[in-house]
């Protein structure tokens, strides 16, 4: 008789270990249970269909009871609570959802893929109606029923991180007129400031509006004056926002009651604790996806980092380790990616925040090349963002921004941080190129240039919130773009010298201050660092020059 392996929860961890297993062993008794009505669906995919670009609700069912059955002989059992594991025994007790029962089955092998719940917001009012998180099918079918039923016009999004924007984006699509809340003084926490700061200017320039550094403080009845399908979400500092609709995106936790219960161990995270091989505290035990605490893969330090292609390999994984085939994690570096309107915005390894936590020296670099050759109709600028340790060139982190190409630099770099790549192999890596798809020197090589030339002391930098900073008695801001860029907006205070007239205008520069160049994305200003150096000035460059400066500006200022 073959192996016994019983799976707690489905969608992506679980069904791909259940899928694993059976290519591993035709033998092996399989067995599914899920407490939710559906045990594989594009739980991704939800805000899609909220905003009408997916219409078709049945093609968020990725998999069926039934043709798990017939195509991996699995036996998937909805509605099917796990209420309890006895581990002497190897055994799981299982309600019956619907009709009540509870019953008793045996595993030789037991994978936990109990998920995240919603964080739900502990403030007064959370009663009201009218109020959703968005987690699974049965999330979105209330949310559209509401907002159609209802005919909502009006919609509050309280949270900025993934799915708030995502559900942002598509109820403004859908014609709502619409807020998000958030009490960090930016969205995406993943992503550094300045980089956030281009998705802030995105969403107001399409009218949603952003109550950023301002907490959720409590949902009221609507007063005198006010109209409130919904609530009215009041926040922190006493601002009061009338609603048809609300969604709470504040993040999740992950289900790890069960585990709990059983006497399994926890991480400092809260999530289950497992090894490389996914493993609990319990041989016989695995546990994978949203429910479990993985290791950063460069900080090295414990995380929650709930995502759909990690919760993936995890299943697989975990499958390989129960039949033999020795097989470990990784660590997780947290790539993802959103689109908010016309940008999209991915991020993988570490931000500086996670570095500076983990004790980890770094050097930042910007760069605003185009999405392919400039020459080429159709180029896009992308602002580009990489991470790396100044003694050994190592990436550890990379983010961008831009409307085309952002997907495919953020891959690439993925790629890079995986095998443990550093900036000089960034620079010669050799990578696909035509007008219409890239430039002779891509974005991901010039990135790996300007580190390279920032390791090898060509060129001292400062960062964009340093400039605020600058004693201008010792310090002098240098714009080195021409006239004609210039009138659209600078730095206050700096002083204009464009890089063509520079070699001729060195005597108007004092040598007993510091030069600060900027240019438009930081190339030019590179240039004119070099000319002042070999001149005898001291220079650095604004890394990622005004782009990166006004987006900050612009972006991160209150409003």
């Amino acid at each position: 008789m073959g192996m016994r392996v019983l799976i707690v929860g489905g969608v992506a961890g679980g069904m791909s270990a259940a899928a694993r297993a059976r290519r591993l062993s035709e033998s092996a008794e399989i067995i599914v249970f899920e407490r939710g009505p559906h045990v594989s669906y594009a739980n991704c995919g939800l805000p899609y269909f909220l905003g009408g670009e997916i219409t078709d609700r049945k093609k968020l069912l990725v998999q069926t009871p039934e043709r798990l059955r017939a195509v991996f002989n699995v036996d998937v059992r909805t509605r099917s609570e796990v209420t309890a594991i006895h581990r002497e025994r190897r055994e799981i007790e299982v309600r019956d959802l619907v009709s009540g029962h509870t019953t008793t089955e045996r595993y030789d092998a037991l994978i936990l893929s109990t998920g995240a719940a919603p964080i739900v917001p502990g403030v007064p009012g959370t009663e009201r109606p009218g109020q959703f998180a968005l987690r699974t099918l049965e999330d979105m079918d209330q949310i559209d029923a509401w907002v159609r039923d209802r005919a909502a016009r009006t919609a509050v999004v309280v949270g900025g991180g993934f799915i708030g924007l995502e559900v942002a984006e598509q109820f403004h699509e859908r014609g709502l007129r619409v807020a998000v809340v958030e009490r960090n003084p930016q969205v995406l926490k993943p992503f550094d400031p300045e980089m956030a700061a281009h998705l802030h200017l995105e969403l107001r320039g399409h009218g949603v509006a952003l109550h950023l550094s301002n907490g959720l403080a409590r949902f009221d009845g609507p007063g005198a004056g006010e109209t409130a399908g919904a609530s009215v979400v009041v926040l922190a500092d006493g601002t009061r926002l009338p609603a048809d609709v609300i969604v709470t995106g504040l993040g999740v936790r992950p289900e790890s009651q069960l585990a709990v219960a059983a006497g399994l161990d926890l991480g400092r995270t809260g999530g289950i604790k497992v090894d490389a091989h996914l493993r609990t505290s319990d041989p016989h035990i695995y546990a994978v996806g949203d429910a479990i605490e993985v290791t950063h893969a460069v900080t090295g330090a414990p995380a929650l980092i709930p995502l759909g292609g990690p919760a993936n390999r995890q299943g697989r994984t975990a499958a390989d380790n129960i039949f033999g085939i020795a097989s470990a994690y990784p660590g997780t570096l947290g790539t993802a990616i959103v689109r908010v309107f016309g940008l999209a915005a991915a991020v993988t390894g570490a931000n500086e925040a996670q570095l500076r936590a983990a004790g980890i020296t770094f050097e930042a670099v910007h760069l605003h090349p185009n999405s392919h050759a400039g020459y080429y109709p159709g180029a896009k600028a992308l602002s580009l963002k990489i991470l790396f340790a100044p003694d050994s060139g190592k990436l550890l982190g990379a983010q961008a921004v831009g409307a085309d190409g952002v997907d495919k630099r953020i891959d690439v770099l993925a790629t890079a941080l995986r095998a443990g790549m550093t900036v000089d192999d960034v620079a010669d890596l050799e990578l696909c190129y035509a007008p219409p798809f890239g430039s002779a020197k891509d974005p991901v090589n010039l990135a790996g240039m300007v580190a390279q030339n920032v390791r090898a002391g060509r060129v001292r930098t400062i960062q964009w919130d340093a400039v605020a900073r600058l004693d201008r008695s010792r310090a002098l801001v240098l714009d080195v773009r021409d006239a004609q860029e210039r009138a659209g907006g600078a730095i206050p205070g700096s002083v204009h010298i464009p890089l063509g007239e520079l070699r001729t205008r060195l005597d108007e520069l004092p040598r007993d201050r510091e030069i600060v160049a900027h240019c438009a994305s930081g190339q030019r200003s590179y240039t004119a660092c070099r000319v002042l150096m070999q001149h005898g000035f001291q220079c650095r460059n604004l890394v990622g020059s005004f782009k990166t400066w006004k987006a900050a500006q612009d972006g991160l200022l209150p409003r």
